[in-house]
């Protein structure tokens, strides 16, 4: 047994050198594509202002959707590594399966952003629409980028397996980048509509998201066991991990004003998340990879491996963080939207991303640790912990950092 597990280590260490460069140019592509939603936010400030509370939905949503995804291709990359992987999508498949449960996921999610983000906002004296408006435009929204975003997950996860492609690697930063690319345009757009929406035209609408709901509550109950085990750890988890997007949101709708004033920073904040929560989803898969096939353990203390994977992670943060501050002050400038700098920008990108990949790191591993401890699949947990954990993290530090450098 241990001659078997030194001779899966040995060539899973082969393989680490051209891995790192793989997950390099995904997490270099993502950014770059990130900028699209990036420069879309720019554009749309006026928007953000006029509906109140929109912000709020913004950055959970991003989030939820590419966690959700994420969960999906972690779970499929692990299925792939254990030889369980077949490309079928009927009923007791394991894509099929877990296809199904992301769709559930997507709808139940989405109302429960609409509330929090509801009670955050009366808790916080934040002004926001009302609660029919905000639930309407979250669950429009979030399932028509939900099925984009999760046929995407699909797709590259079938891609992977056909070429022999570590879907660890690539999965999390293409669908946390689709999930920036679509969410925003998709949420933007649904509150215009449904803002200018006559009386009728919102019962209307709200009687078919209600059928929805009611759908995605029966599938629950008839859901094969392995829906019923992402549903059963996905929905604990999710939930309460809503609250710190919806925090963030808040968080930056109470800068909106300073936001707009350095509206590259807002282009900024669309790639900075998705490039940590990217670099998070990464170690989280290999992580979750690594326990399933017993390349590492559970222990309070990281193993060597893992440490290489924290090295490699302030690689990709050092290499990519500049580039992020760069584009975002260059495309402010060729898009004529305000910007404090390239030196500030650039400065407020590296500082505030070490912040986050420090505290990434450590997460990222002890909720993979626990969690296997405790008898869970870390595929369920990782790529949700983290990438909610980096909205809060991330717009507390972004908020920080631009307090002390925009003086």
């Amino acid at each position: 047994m241990e001659m078997v597990i030194a001779d899966m280590l040995r060539g899973y260490l082969l393989r680490g050198h051209r891995e790192f460069f793989t997950g390099l140019w995904t997490l270099i592509i993502s950014v770059s594509l990130s900028f699209i939603a990036g420069i879309y936010l720019g554009f749309v400030s006026a928007v953000l202002l006029l509906i109140p509370g929109l912000l709020v939905l913004v950055t959970p949503s991003i989030n939820m959707r590419g966690a959700i995804a994420g969960i999906l291709t972690s779970r499929l990359s692990s299925s792939m590594h254990l030889g369980a992987f077949e490309t079928k999508f009927g009923r007791d498949t394991e894509l099929g399966d877990n296809l199904r449960a992301s769709i559930i996921l997507t709808v139940i999610i989405s109302v429960v952003l609409a509330v929090f983000g509801k009670i955050i906002c009366l808790l916080t004296g934040t002004e926001v629409i009302g609660i029919a408006e905000m639930i309407i435009i979250s669950v429009v929204s979030g399932v028509l980028a939900g099925v984009i975003v999760t046929a995407v997950g699909i797709l590259i996860s079938v891609i992977c397996y056909r070429k022999s492609w570590n879907l660890d690697m690539v999965g999390a930063p293409v669908v946390t980048t689709f999930g920036d690319i679509m969410t925003l345009p998709f949420l933007v757009g649904t509150a215009i509509v449904v803002m200018q929406l006559p009386f009728i035209g919102k019962a209307v609408l709200g009687i078919l998201v209600l059928a929805l709901i009611i759908w995605a509550l029966i599938s629950m109950h008839w859901a094969t066991k392995t829906m019923k085990d992402v549903l059963r750890e996905g929905l604990p988890l999710l939930t309460p991990l809503c609250l710190l997007g919806i925090v963030a949101g808040v968080l930056y709708t109470n800068q909106l004003e300073g936001l707009i004033a350095a509206a590259a920073v807002l282009i900024l904040i669309s790639p900075f998340m998705n490039g940590c929560g990217s670099i998070g989803g990464i170690l989280t898969s290999q992580i979750g990879t690594e326990m399933h096939m017993g390349l590492v353990d559970a222990r309070f203390v990281p193993q060597s491996l893992i440490w290489k994977h924290f090295i490699a992670n302030y690689v990709y943060a050092l290499l990519i963080l500049p580039l992020m501050g760069l584009l975002s002050h260059a495309a402010a400038v060729v898009c004529g939207i305000t910007t404090p700098g390239l030196i500030p920008m650039v400065l407020l990108s590296l500082i505030a991303g070490l912040i986050v990949v420090t505290v990434m790191n450590l997460l990222g591993y002890y909720t993979a640790a626990v969690t296997y401890r405790l008898g869970y699949d870390p595929d369920n947990f990782g790529v949700p912990v983290m990438t909610s954990s980096i909205d809060l993290i991330g717009a507390t530090s972004l908020i920080l950092v631009m307090a002390v450098l925009f003086v």
